[in-house]
């Protein structure tokens, strides 16, 4: 019994390492990593996709979800954090890590509130699959998929939580508590073609 979480695609607001307006969509490159991403799903025979309902991640669930045959359903819990009216500004050019930051910026989220809404998202998450024939895949954001590893998932000599979640890598994690990590941040799916940008900003 499994549960995938998937980074979506990336945007081009990733590559020029700005935090992103809520709108933000995939660029042409996130749109192929999503197809990529969506015949490994298709082939791993997923039997549900919850996807969260920015943009960029139902972009991403949209595509899996032409590959596999399966609905996207969405919800506000797997959303990014809100970094409010940091949105649209150079990450580098700020003079402080906003992805860090445990106060809320200005109409944004802190990373307490955050962290207990991913809290929320896991356990949805949990509930969802208890019930399914098949894996359940969740397409959400890189501070979301962070936060579950640092804080939900049970990890086997070795793994690490990674610096970086790179855009549309699976993180699969066995259902029964502990939750132990089944793989971590791989993205094997994609070539060298439209590969992961190590340059550009994972979350936010």
């Amino acid at each position: 019994m499994s549960i995938i979480f998937v980074r979506h695609g990336e945007t081009p607001l990733n590559v020029a390492r700005t935090l992103q307006p809520a709108g933000t969509p995939l660029s042409a490159n996130g749109a192929a990593q999503a197809r990529s991403v969506a015949l490994r799903l298709a082939a791993l025979g997923i039997a549900r996709i919850v996807s969260s309902d920015l943009p960029r991640a139902l972009q991403t669930a949209q595509a899996i979800a032409a590959a596999s045959g399966v609905a996207v359903e969405s919800s506000a819990l797997l959303q990014e954090r809100n970094f409010g009216d940091l949105r649209g500004r150079l990450y580098d050019e700020l003079g402080f890590d906003p992805l860090r930051m445990d106060d809320a910026p200005p109409g944004g989220e802190s990373a307490q509130a955050f962290r207990e809404r991913v809290a929320h998202a896991f356990a949805h998450a949990v509930r969802l699959r208890a019930g399914m024939p098949g894996p359940l895949a969740v397409i959400t954001h890189g501070l979301v998929i962070r936060a579950i590893i640092e804080s939900h998932l049970t990890l086997a000599p070795g793994q690490v939580v990674p610096a970086q979640v790179r855009n549309t890598s699976l993180t699969i994690v066995a259902v029964p508590p502990p939750h132990a990590a089944e793989l971590i941040d791989c993205t094997s799916h994609l070539d060298a073609t439209f590969r992961h940008d190590a340059r550009s900003l994972s979350g936010g």
